[in-house]
């Protein structure tokens, strides 16, 4: 029977870096083109980029977490572990951060001059609490994206070596398609967490939810059940471009490092 040989951390984690720092700079635009052609016109072109660097190291530093190709209920757990991880360790800063310097652009006099400075700025009138601001529903959000996301992935992965042969390495495009199938499922089941996480993250989040169950509560009294999945399109062709690109940059660099594995023994 053929046995997988496990990859090493360190190529892993260089793999995982290298595709979210891809992943993270060519999808950064998450709204519509209409959304993006008014904030051009109306703050410049660099308003796009308002919140990149913050972005791009904390998708970078989460996608490191894969550490293997585990399949099934043992992928879900390894997901949700890690994703739960990542959200204290790295995701819940980073994107408060984010929010926090994107919301402030669309005020008529922004406080923010740039990322360290809204750093600086967060720190000094609220604390260090202020860039932990929703760190539960991070943590719920980011733990049930990546079990969806690796479990949907390694599932449709181990069905298509099937007939490949196992342990084959997998066409870039057979990569993008799962990953992005498994970007799609995952918006579709995790939409309601990252309504409430972003609200949670937002300027006046502390004056107007007192938890996260009430942030959720809200929600469906003041504007119905279906507000949970509101914005689940700009996500969805933000994460369908998301899990093809992570997914075929994080294969191909493994199987870079594999080759070049191979040609030392």
């Amino acid at each position: 029977m053929y046995k997988k040989k496990k990859d090493p951390p360190l190529h892993s984690l260089v793999a995982g870096l290298l595709a979210g720092g891809v992943e993270a700079t060519i999808t950064l635009f998450k709204g519509p083109i209409d959304c993006a052609v008014t904030t051009v016109r109306t703050q410049g072109i660099f308003a796009l980029y308002r919140g990149l660097s913050a972005l791009v190291i904390g998708t970078a530093a989460k996608a490191g977490d894969e550490n293997g190709n585990v399949s099934g209920p043992k992928s879900m757990l390894a997901g949700l572990g890690a994703g739960m991880t990542e959200a204290i360790t790295v995701v819940t800063p980073t994107e408060t951060i984010k929010t926090k310097l994107i919301h402030d652009q669309n005020k008529s006099q922004p406080q923010y001059k740039g990322l360290v400075h809204g750093i600086k700025t967060i720190v000094k009138n609220e604390g260090f609490g202020g860039i932990y601001r929703g760190v539960f529903p991070v943590m719920m959000r980011q733990g049930a994206n990546q079990a969806v996301r690796f479990s949907t992935y390694s599932t449709l992965k181990q069905e298509y070596q099937k007939y490949s042969g196992p342990g084959q390495p997998l066409p870039w495009l057979v990569t993008f398609g799962i990953g992005s199938i498994a970007g799609i499922v995952t918006v579709y089941t995790t939409m309601p967490l990252d309504v409430v996480k972003t609200k949670m993250q937002g300027l006046h989040a502390k004056e107007l939810y007192r938890t996260s169950f009430h942030c959720f509560w809200k929600v469906i009294k003041d504007d119905g059940v279906l507000a949970l999945w509101k914005g689940a399109t700009p996500r969805l062709s933000r994460l369908l471009l998301s899990g093809g690109i992570i997914f075929t940059i994080y294969e191909q660099v493994i199987t870079v490092f594999r080759k070049f594995s191979i040609e030392e023994t």
